[in-house]
């Protein structure tokens, strides 16, 4: 039965798998000139989008920090026997306004918090600030804090 309806319907068949055939020459046609015709927009293309893709992971490399943040905890030791080690004050020759300030500093004031309590004003306290990194020998507010710690400084 199978057999004969293939019989009968062989011209159809065969009609419709030529035109497929012709249908897949045409676009194996199409493609190849297309390709042919339009070979340097085609690398063109490629290579912008090539390009464009190494840009934006390039750009992703340089955006990450180089830099990592180390946090380094230390203990903090409070004393309620604390004595000033007058020795070094005077060796340092450090005033008790310029005291008082490093005190301040070492319980995390601003600036301008130090000038607001102590009634100054900021450039005031900015000039302290300075002279007790020089007569320290440090360059920072932390180095200065941990340094007069060690000396017995404050407490």
């Amino acid at each position: 039965m199978a057999f004969n309806v293939l019989a009968r319907n062989k011209q159809i068949i065969l009609y419709g798998v030529s035109l497929a055939a012709l249908l897949l020459l045409l676009k194996w046609l199409e493609w190849h000139f297309i390709i042919i015709n339009n070979a340097f927009e085609i690398y063109a293309g490629a290579i912008a989008v090539l390009f464009t893709g190494l840009g934006i992971w390039l750009a992703l490399k340089l955006i990450k920090p180089k830099v990592e943040t180390v946090v380094i905890e230390k203990t903090v030791f409070t004393n309620p026997d604390f004595i000033v080690n007058q020795d070094e004050l005077n060796k340092l020759r450090l005033s008790s306004r310029e005291l008082e300030v490093l005190q301040l500093m070492a319980d995390g004031l601003s600036n301008q918090q130090i000038a607001d309590r102590l009634f100054v004003s900021l450039n005031t306290i900015k000039t302290h600030t300075s002279n007790l990194f020089l007569k320290l020998e440090v360059e920072r507010r932390t180095q200065a804090i941990e340094k007069a710690k060690r000396i017995s400084l404050i407490p």
